[in-house]
């Protein structure tokens, strides 16, 4: 897949719980901070990201905000629903693990590599955010 360093594909909208998206609207009273867009526009500039997703921590997982072509659509919707399960199955373990603990371990930050890609994921208390980049560039 060739991308275009100098003009990455930016989209971003927000997931309704009907399954339907729309833009967002950078005027809301949800705008993200500025040093977060920033951030995230630092991150998807990168030339090996693919994309990145920040999503919601709840069942199921909404998209709210995205980058990258990979992460459009109904690919994109299958991606949150990945990473949510994903997230939930490795604290669930750990949660085994340290069963009847008063400080149990909590994921902080995951690495999955694939034959083809490495998928990112850092969860906080309210969101998930992934990465996905291909690191053979």
């Amino acid at each position: 897949m060739s991308t275009n360093p100098e003009a990455p594909a930016r989209t971003s909208f927000v997931s309704h719980p009907d399954g339907q998206t729309a833009p967002s609207n950078s005027s809301s009273s949800s705008a993200m901070p500025p040093e977060l867009e920033a951030q995230l526009g630092m991150l998807s500039s990168h030339r090996s990201v693919l994309g990145y997703m920040l999503l919601s921590r709840g069942h199921p997982s909404s998209i709210i905000r995205h980058s990258g072509v990979i992460f459009e659509g109904e690919q994109g919707r299958k991606y949150a629903t990945v990473i949510g399960r994903i997230v939930e199955s490795v604290q669930g373990g750990l949660e085994e693990v340290h069963a009847g603990e008063t400080d149990g371990d909590e994921v902080r930050f995951m690495r999955i590599r694939t034959k083809r890609h490495e998928l990112m994921i850092s969860p906080n208390d309210r969101y998930l955010l992934a990465v996905l980049h291909d690191p053979a560039t």
